[in-house]
């Protein structure tokens, strides 16, 4: 009596990257929705309505139906993989294509100075007897 109850499926084909390595992915996504859809003669100013979907004349607009459940879908960090392990944070490597991938740590040229320090205890004691 209100009006039109639409109810239905839709399927899309979602693109992005991978929010940690950004290698391009794509996957299959289906959602349901609902909505009525009221005729257009009937007043529904207030306040509580603003959001009311109405008839026009015999047809109806899916598209913000669609586009609301399929934005509702998407997942909030897509990831080409549960575990993906992203990028190094230094070269930007892809670490899946790598998993052996590592730097030396590069020494702060302002603590360069006390790599002399840094001694095997037997370097040290050997010093020691020396003097």
């Amino acid at each position: 009596m209100e009006g039109v109850l639409v109810t239905g499926t839709a399927s899309a084909v979602l693109d992005g990257e991978c929010a940690r390595c950004l290698e391009p992915i794509s996957e299959q996504s289906e959602v349901t929705f609902q909505e009525l859809f009221v005729y257009g003669d009937q007043d529904y100013s207030s306040d509580e309505d603003n959001g009311v979907s109405t008839l026009e004349g015999d047809l109806l607009d899916l598209e913000p139906l669609l586009r609301d459940a399929v934005v509702l879908a998407l997942p909030f960090r897509p990831l080409c993989m549960d575990d993906c392990p992203g990028l190094c944070v230094e070269c930007g490597a892809r670490l899946a294509d790598d998993p052996d991938h590592a730097h030396d740590d590069p020494i702060d040229p302002r603590w360069a100075g006390l790599t002399a320090l840094q001694q095997e205890p037997d370097e040290q004691d050997q010093t020691q007897q020396d003097q």
